[in-house]
């Protein structure tokens, strides 16, 4: 059940976890896709500026080429013929001087009949049937591009050729100016870019976005996890604190039963174990003038005296008295438990080693049973050193509360039994009832104080109390007068 009761609690936060995890490898995948799109818009809009580049190129230079290359050789000459050193010069001159400084890789002119005329390669002059497709729609007027790409499946595919150019088939006509329409087609203009460059800096920025939005996820991750194992921490540590109040709720309530029921019987055993005890007592003396040497009576009246002893303890567990608060001061009661045990502590060798801060305040308390749960947090670390020891009382305090603590030289407490000790009824004495320990919590936290048991590092026993200088009831008032006073 304690089980079931954590996983339901932790299983809202694991639906929230998972959810936020999958939300962000979501938003990561979209942002890699967005990326992804948006570097092919800027490849697409990287091509069609280009075409027009290319396009105001080919107007500028079919314009140049007319002007002062076709005409002046048709006049001079009578013919264009640039197989001829002159005119190949001129044209040379013109084509250069024209695409100077501009990101022209490659330029070919195409005569009517497939052939180059004239190339920034001259390997390739006099080429024919050179041209392909893209020439004959140009012959037709048409101007078109095409992007060649070279490299492997994975580069192309990714977008990042080794080489990427922009070839580009245009017309070469007449200038407009000097026909009533469009001049008519004299040639073709091809044009080669090389766009490996753009497209690897395109590249370059896209790899760029993903780093950055890797790391921001990553970051994010790195948050997220830090977050959810806090929150965990969180619900767990309430879980526990939730499953604690639970099992203290069901103790305290078997153990209001169990104290009634324990009353009753304690209040029932009581009246005919005074009467057994008296009877002894009148029947001792009787038995003394006869037999003396009779321990009978004896042994009767001290387990009746034991069992009395506790049958007190189970009434003061049961039903323990509300502390009737006065000023007292901490080291007078622990002064007052070192006298009482003096004589025993002399008989055992046990020393008190005392440090009592300077100039410790008064507490409202009840000293009658403050002086009860000390008394029994000194037997049991005598106890605990069955040939002596040292028993170390340390007092501190910090305005608001007193710190008690209680060191011993014994054995200390076994890991499996300290979780048990506060159960009632469980001792690891031969005479003892399991209920010291419970009687000496029970007067500590109707003081408003806590009590607590660790074993120390270098052996022995560590006790640790703690109680508030002002009692609970005046503390309460306190702050209900800071209330009002604030509304």
């Amino acid at each position: 059940m304690n089980t079931q009761s954590h996983q339901e609690s932790i299983t809202p936060f694991r639906l929230v976890k998972y959810f936020t995890f999958t939300g962000l490898i979501v938003i990561f995948l979209v942002t890699i896709i967005l990326s992804v799109l948006n570097t092919h818009w800027v490849k697409s809009m990287q091509r069609q500026k280009s075409e027009d580049y290319a396009h105001s190129l080919i107007e500028n230079l079919n314009h140049q080429v007319f002007i002062q290359v076709l005409i002046p050789m048709e006049l001079i000459f009578g013919r264009i013929q640039l197989s001829t050193r002159k005119q190949f010069e001129r044209m040379d001159m013109v084509v250069r001087g024209t695409l100077h400084s501009f990101k022209v890789e490659a330029l070919n002119i195409y005569s009517k009949d497939n052939t180059i005329s004239y190339s920034f390669d001259p390997e390739l002059i006099g080429r024919k049937n050179f041209g392909g497709t893209g020439y004959h729609q140009a012959l037709e007027g048409k101007t078109t591009s095409r992007l060649v790409q070279r490299g492997n499946f994975f580069e192309i595919s990714l977008g990042f050729p080794k080489e990427a150019r922009l070839i580009t088939y245009a017309p070469l006509r007449a200038e407009p100016e000097l026909f009533r329409i469009t001049g008519p087609v004299l040639g073709v203009v091809e044009i080669v870019q090389d766009l490996s460059e753009d497209y690897q800096t395109i590249f370059r920025i896209q790899i760029l976005v993903v780093i950055t939005c890797a790391v921001m996820m990553g970051a994010l991750f790195v948050v997220l996890i830090f977050v959810v194992k806090r929150g965990e921490g969180i619900i767990q540590k309430r879980a526990r604190e939730r499953l604690r109040l639970k099992e203290r709720l069901s103790q305290a309530e078997r153990l209001s039963a169990l104290g009634e029921m324990a009353a009753g019987i304690s209040h029932e055993i009581r009246n005919p174990l005074g009467i057994i005890r008296s009877s002894a007592e009148l029947l001792k003396k009787k038995v003394t003038k006869i037999d003396p040497s009779n321990t009978m009576p004896d042994i009767i009246v001290e387990e009746s005296s034991r069992l009395n002893s506790i049958i007190t303890d189970f009434i003061n567990f049961a039903k323990p008295g509300s502390p009737k608060l006065t000023l007292c001061r901490i080291e007078d009661v622990i002064e007052k438990n070192i006298t009482f045990l003096s004589m025993q502590m002399k008989e055992k060798e046990y020393a008190i080693k005392k440090d009592y801060q300077n100039f410790l305040p008064g507490i409202q308390a009840d000293a009658d049973m403050l002086y009860q749960s000390f008394l029994n947090i000194f037997l049991n670390a005598m106890q605990s050193m069955p040939n002596g020891g040292i028993i170390e009382v340390a007092i501190r305090s910090n305005g608001k509360m007193i710190t008690i603590n209680f060191d011993d030289e014994g054995q200390g407490i076994a890991e499996d039994i300290l979780e048990k000790i506060w159960d009632p009824f469980f001792t690891t004495k031969e005479m003892g009832t399991g209920l010291g320990l419970g009687m000496v919590k029970n007067i500590i936290e109707s003081h408003g104080g806590n009590i607590h048991i660790e074993n120390r590092t270098h052996g022995g026993t560590r006790v640790t109390v703690k109680l508030p200088v002002e009692s609970p009831d005046r503390r309460m008032m306190s702050d209900e007068g800071q209330e009002s006073s604030l509304v």
